[in-house]
């Protein structure tokens, strides 16, 4: 069974998902690829791992890192999982670029068809946020592409950069 619960941050609402232990989504309402994880119709509920994903996303959104990550299971190919796990070791207030991250999986300077498999796997990532995709740009420091849109990818990265834009939100 999958469970839906959502949140209203201060760039919009939030969808978060769980198969009632583990989030296995976290998307932008209306963004590329939002539900992509889910495969039947979820039921709305209030789950352990939705409050601790709330907590964990307040904080963050204060412009406090978070020290902890709710349980994730994040739901794709193996090659998608490995692009994921390069992302969740990106710290925060930092960006590494698409050929960084394939260079990083093939163990040499990467090719062009790999930094573009890369972003593939970049857009599908179905955790946004806790798996900080944002935190990706091109090999130039440009904001490349984002699932929930360039303004919200560049204002959590100015967020994170220390300039609490957001704090006129009351969370």
């Amino acid at each position: 069974m999958e469970y839906i619960n959502h949140y209203f941050s201060p760039l919009g609402p939030l969808t978060l998902a769980s198969d009632g232990t583990s989030l296995i989504g976290l998307w932008f309402d209306g963004q590329q690829h939002d539900r992509s994880t889910l495969k039947g119709i979820p039921l709305e509920e209030d789950l352990p791992v939705f409050a601790l994903t709330r907590t964990w996303l307040d904080t963050y959104f204060r412009g406090v890192v978070p020290e902890f990550l709710p349980p994730l299971a994040l739901q794709g190919t193996p090659f998608q999982k490995a692009v994921w796990n390069i992302l969740l070791k990106v710290p925060y207030g930092k960006t590494i670029t698409y050929g960084s991250i394939a260079e990083r999986l093939n163990g040499s300077p990467e090719s062009r068809m790999s930094a573009q498999a890369v972003g593939n796997a970049v857009a599908r990532n179905p955790i946004s946020l806790l798996v900080p995709c944002h935190r990706v740009v091109g090999a130039d420091g440009s904001l490349t592409g984002y699932a929930g849109g360039i303004e919200k990818k560049k204002a959590l990265l100015t967020m994170e950069q220390g300039q609490h834009l957001l704090d006129r939100f009351d969370l």
